[in-house]
């Protein structure tokens, strides 16, 4: 072998490898080298090693791996956390998850719906939701629904509640928490609909205790026993905002419903840094976003879990990202979307979260 081959050997220029490598890795702008992996399951792994497991994987799984990051930062100490909350939470099984950040100190703001509060207020008088059926055998889904409303049980798509229950929702209302609101409002004050949620978690927690309910007191006791307010813009559209409108007719007692704005956008405008947790959408979602048009910074974290299509333009489905071109996000915040049933991915992306915080 000649000593000016050798030399050729040894020169910089690149061998048939190099230019192999150059062919499958170009310059991509876009383009990471980050290659899907297969999500490893096994007997006794924990929650939060299952979603490590799922950033491995792609699609939806990737998503609430990201969740998790997320909400694992936003639940730090130094960050005020709002939390929304709609859709059938309470009644499918979903409180007590709720109820324990509220206690464990992860959750500074709660705003939800109505009838969350009253499904909520139900279990701590002693009522219970059960398992059901969306259709009986032998039936179509209006016969199976026509017999139920014969026998006086609501349905929530495979959940039953029997309509007794809201019969003593009332008398829990109108023995126990009505009659004090109504003495505040006999000098022609109006009071606010988070005063209202506070005096019905005071009402629950003592009635449960009280009466010995096997139940946990729930969501609105945890809030009123912890000073975590709690906000419910479109009270009337549920039984404990028509309950309160007919308690209203025949007595001092009314609702000032612009009086938590004020509250609300000052816990926002002095927040030093902020997140949002939104299940599901409606008025919960937008109310809890909206209070940052008015403050001066904007949310530092977001989760949503939805299961509501973007693409229609509602709100419930709208990505957190078209949040931040109305100001509602940081341009840098860190947030996430997961598209999925919420009785699913709540309990995944919570669970998760705590373990790594909490070990």
């Amino acid at each position: 072998m000649s000593d000016e081959h050798e030399g050729d050997n040894g020169s910089d220029a690149p061998d048939a490898g190099d230019e192999a490598n150059d062919h499958h890795d170009p310059d991509r702008e876009t383009f990471s080298h980050d290659p899907i992996g297969h999500a490893e399951v096994r007997a006794g792994m924990t929650v939060g090693e299952l979603a490590d497991e799922y950033g491995n994987a792609g699609v939806g799984a990737a998503d609430l791996h990201e969740a998790v990051d997320v909400t694992e930062a936003m639940f730090d100490d130094d960050v005020t956390v709002f939390f929304g909350l709609a859709g059938a939470m309470v009644p499918t099984g979903m409180r007590a998850i709720v109820a324990d950040l509220i206690r464990d100190g992860y959750i500074d703001v709660l705003v939800t719906t109505g009838a969350n509060l009253t499904h909520d207020s139900i279990e701590a008088i002693g009522g219970k939701h059960h398992h059901g059926a969306v259709h009986a055998e032998g039936k179509t889904e209006r016969e199976h629904d026509e017999t139920l409303r014969d026998e006086g049980v609501d349905r929530i798509y495979n959940v039953y509640l029997p309509q007794e229950f809201f019969a003593d929702f009332e008398s829990h209302l109108r023995e126990e928490v009505f009659p004090v609101l109504e003495a505040e409002c006999e000098d022609g004050d109006l009071v606010s609909i988070q005063r209202l949620t506070e005096e019905l978690g005071r009402a629950n927690a003592e009635v449960n205790e009280r009466d010995e309910i096997a139940e946990d007191a729930g969501i609105a006791a945890a809030a009123s026993e912890n000073d975590v307010p709690i906000y419910c813009p479109a009270i009337q559209d549920s039984v404990l905002g028509l309950q309160a409108w007919m308690y209203s007719q025949t007595s001092a007692f009314s609702l000032d419903a612009l009086a938590d704005m004020t509250p609300l956008t000052d816990i926002a405008y002095h927040a030093e840094e902020a997140g949002a947790f939104v299940v599901g959408g409606g008025v919960p979602k937008n109310f809890t976003l909206q209070t940052m048009l008015v403050s001066p910074d904007a949310y530092d974290y977001a989760v949503q879990l939805t299961m509501d299509p973007k693409q229609t333009g509602g709100l419930s489905g709208a990505t957190l990202d078209e949040a931040r071109s109305w100001g509602k996000l940081e341009k840098d915040a860190e947030n996430v979307s997961v598209y999925a049933d919420a009785t699913i991915t709540l309990p995944l992306v919570v669970a998760a979260a705590r373990e790594r915080l909490e070990n």
